[in-house]
């Protein structure tokens, strides 16, 4: 597995006052009522927001399976809930699109039983109509509206790297044609796609999932200019109920949560994945 370089944000710290909840973290819940006065604990789950349609569908059949359980999904850029969860805030598991930040918060004991689970990769994506005709990457300096990522995030990271490989494969300038284009940088790949969806960018890199997400016409990125980022998820240390997160974790590596994860486009995870934590990665 390669390595993933550190950035900025990545840098280790170790958490204090993992109990008391960040008043920045919005949480956005998909769980219903109890019912039936059977007790349920509380299980925060935060997750890259490329994740969102497929935990979402995750989230009914993990219940059905656990009933003493109710899931309260929140996603949004992987760097940003990292930070809330330095910050304190209760979440029983963190799925993040960057293996480098689950490395780093595994070392500063912050996850533990940390699992690369899926792949993704970048493409481009255009509005219905593809009002500036991009039928290929190459084209991309046609758009006069372009969107991507913040540098902060994996999204804006991998959007970066393909641009700079594509100026070996198109001539040198080519990055900064499109980086010229740009219109805004957004602080989620969720929030990138949205741009394009309402017609206010004629182009965007998001991973491939978002573009079928979004039922919008994509454009592939080539083989040698794509990266393909992995996905990782772990327990976060000193939640309410570890073992809740533990279940979590295991149900999405289970065969019917690759299956969804499959359904929505994740490539699988070509190996199987040994957990690691703040020790360093097990045998």
């Amino acid at each position: 597995m390669k390595a993933v370089p550190r950035r900025p944000w990545q840098e280790p710290r170790r958490r204090a006052g993992l109990g008391l909840l960040a008043g920045s973290v919005v949480l956005a819940s998909c769980g219903g009522d109890a019912g039936g006065g059977l007790a349920r604990s509380t299980l925060h789950i935060f997750a890259a927001s490329s994740l969102a349609e497929a935990f979402r569908d995750m989230e009914e059949p993990f219940e059905e399976r656990h009933p003493d359980l109710d899931v309260v999904l929140s996603f949004a850029g992987s760097q940003v809930l990292g930070l809330q969860i330095l910050q304190g805030a209760p979440a029983g598991a963190f799925a993040s699109a960057d293996l480098g930040l689950l490395d780093s918060l595994a070392r500063a004991e912050v996850v533990n039983g940390v699992h690369a689970f899926a792949g993704n990769e970048l493409a481009v994506v255009v509005p219905k109509g593809n009002p500036a005709g991009i039928a290929s990457f190459a084209d991309l300096p046609r758009a006069r509206r372009f969107v991507l990522a913040t540098a902060a995030t994996p999204a804006g990271a991998y959007a970066r790297l393909a641009l700079e490989r594509a100026d070996a494969a198109f001539g040198p300038g080519f990055r900064d044609a499109v980086m010229s284009r740009v219109a805004s940088e957004e602080h989620s790949v969720r929030l990138v796609r949205a741009k394009v969806q309402a017609g206010e960018a004629d182009a965007a890199i998001v991973y491939r999932t978002d573009g079928i997400a979004a039922g919008l016409p994509s454009v592939p990125v080539p083989a040698v200019l794509n990266v393909r980022p992995q996905y990782a998820i772990g327990v976060v240390v000193g939640a309410p109920d570890p073992r809740a997160g533990e279940r979590w974790v295991a149900f999405v590596r289970s065969e019917e949560g690759r299956r969804i994860l499959g359904t929505r486009g994740f490539l699988a995870e070509p190996t199987p994945s040994a957990p690691w934590n703040a020790r360093g990665r097990s045998p």
